[in-house]
């Protein structure tokens, strides 16, 4: 007798996911435009970017994941500023090619304020964050939901299972690295 092979049904998931999110969306909702806007703070005056946009942008993004406890507001909020994070990203790098210019800048928030001007493009700051996930992820995780999520340290613990000390510290050191890092752009 043959053993039945084991299915895989990703779109079942997939579409349980979906559900759940559209059940919990109109309680997130405030959440997400209100990190939608913290990122959009950032940006430069005249942004073609909404945050309507960009919260409806990411949450396609979130409808297609299934592994996620939708009933975590920590976990969502942190993979929604992770998905913005990309959207701008990805935003940014079509306009520079659509206009071959300098791309956008964004105005960094008082914790990376060293750096001289205060202003960075999206993408020295992206490929920043790159170099620092292959360093040390965490601290790349712990910078992208404070700078891009605008969440606490407390959220951010939550939100990656560590404690808020460990937090302080990582943020800290990271934030130090990144105005090392960008200082040479």
């Amino acid at each position: 007798m043959e053993d039945p092979q084991p299915t895989y049904e990703p779109a079942r998931g997939a579409a349980e996911g979906k559900a759940t999110l559209d059940e919990l969306m109109p309680g997130y909702y405030a959440e997400l435009r209100r990190l939608a806007q913290s990122c959009l703070a950032a940006e430069r005056p005249g942004h073609t970017l909404q945050p309507t946009a960009l919260v409806h942008e990411a949450y396609l993004r979130l409808a297609s994941q299934y592994k996620v406890d939708w009933a975590c507001r920590a976990q969502v909020l942190a993979l929604a500023a992770r998905m913005m994070r990309r959207i701008l990203v990805n935003h940014a790098e079509a306009k520079k090619a659509q206009k071959r210019g300098d791309g956008y800048q964004i105005e960094l928030d008082r914790e990376l304020e060293l750096i001289e001007g205060g202003q960075i493009g999206i993408q020295p700051l992206d490929e920043a964050l790159t170099r620092l996930a292959a360093l040390d992820e965490r601290q790349a995780n712990i910078v992208e939901m404070r700078f891009f999520g605008g969440l606490n340290v407390e959220e951010t613990a939550s939100a990656l299972g560590i404690s808020s000390a460990t937090v302080k510290r990582e943020w800290k050191t990271a934030r130090l690295w990144l105005v090392r890092e960008l200082e040479a752009v």
